[in-house]
């Protein structure tokens, strides 16, 4: 079973979905050999990522990426969830971090993904090394791919 649904709710920026979808096969495929996933990704707004972020985590206020894995953890079971991406936090991070917004947005993709695989950061030590995972892999996309092409262009 390979499926994957990309879908954005958010008016803040035109998404290219058919090349962020492109560019999340290519990161459960090629890069993390994942040959069976069930993932949802959706992008949305700062108002319905801090609903999301309150109703089901109870932390108050918005967050960049939160993921919500389906699976059963076995370890040749797919890799199933869902991953929300605020592109309003996106922006302001990339602000922030001196990057792009399209470079953000991928990396929590690449975040929210490396939680499905059993990833943890909530110590200092296993934060490192997730990190140095999500940056090695947003450094193979960006080879791969132009990030900035998930903006989808004003021109034909």
């Amino acid at each position: 079973m390979k499926h994957l649904q990309i879908s954005s709710r958010q008016k803040t920026r035109k998404i290219n979905l058919p090349r962020l979808r492109r560019i999340a096969l290519h990161l459960l495929g090629p890069l993390l050999s994942q040959d069976q996933f069930n993932l949802a990704v959706h992008l949305v707004d700062q108002t319905e990522m801090t609903g999301i972020n309150e109703r089901f985590l109870q932390h108050s206020g918005s967050t960049d990426v939160i993921t919500f894995d389906y699976g059963n953890g076995g370890p040749h079971e797919a890799l199933e969830g869902e991953i929300f991406i605020s592109i309003d936090d996106a922006i302001l991070h990339a602000t922030r971090f001196r990057t792009q917004w399209h470079e953000e947005t991928v990396r929590y993709l690449v975040h929210g993904v490396l939680h499905l695989l059993k990833f943890d950061d909530q110590t200092p030590a296993l934060r490192r090394v997730m990190k140095g995972r999500e940056t090695r892999l947003l450094r193979a996309l960006a080879r791969s791919f132009p990030l900035v092409q998930i903006e989808k262009s004003l021109n034909p």
